[in-house]
């Protein structure tokens, strides 16, 4: 028995195969969209995952205006943030903040389903979110992925 073809590799920097993703987000669900898209950052559809290394694909989101929110949470989704000075918590519905921003939204959402530490911050550097069809990343020819197809 050839006990060399039972090595456990673990992946680097060096050896990682990072590829360029397009994803269209038209018609998918918020959540379900953004932990798809966070699971392809992260490199856990690879064979060759290694937790503690960027070994994720570069994913290029388009058509971010077109996502869909179930129920009532249009209405009733509110987002936090605070200016910093006494008082000033403000608060944002889903509908308020997808008319001013619509790319923060799925940003806000993919970065939420990310390691909270370096690593999540390196990963999320390779998202890549537009509101309408038009994209920079022509030159990189990103493959066209339907998430349907991913469990």
């Amino acid at each position: 028995m050839d006990t060399l073809s039972y090595k456990t590799i673990s992946a680097n920097k060096a050896t990682v195969d990072k590829q360029w993703v397009l994803v269209d987000a038209e018609g998918e669900t918020l959540g379900r969209f953004a932990s798809k898209v966070a699971k392809l950052l992260r490199g856990k559809y690879k064979p060759s995952f290694t937790p503690h290394v960027d070994c994720g694909d570069n994913v290029v989101v388009i058509n971010a205006d077109k996502i869909n929110l179930t129920g009532n949470k249009w209405e009733s989704k509110t987002y936090v943030r605070h200016t910093g000075y006494p008082g000033g918590q403000r608060f944002q519905t889903a509908r308020e903040a997808m008319d001013k921003n619509p790319v923060s939204v799925v940003e806000r959402s993919i970065k939420g389903m990310l390691p909270k530490n370096r690593l999540g911050a390196a990963i999320f550097r390779n998202l890549k979110v537009n509101a309408g069809t038009q994209h920079g990343q022509e030159a990189q020819k990103p493959t066209v992925i339907n998430l349907n197809d991913l469990k």
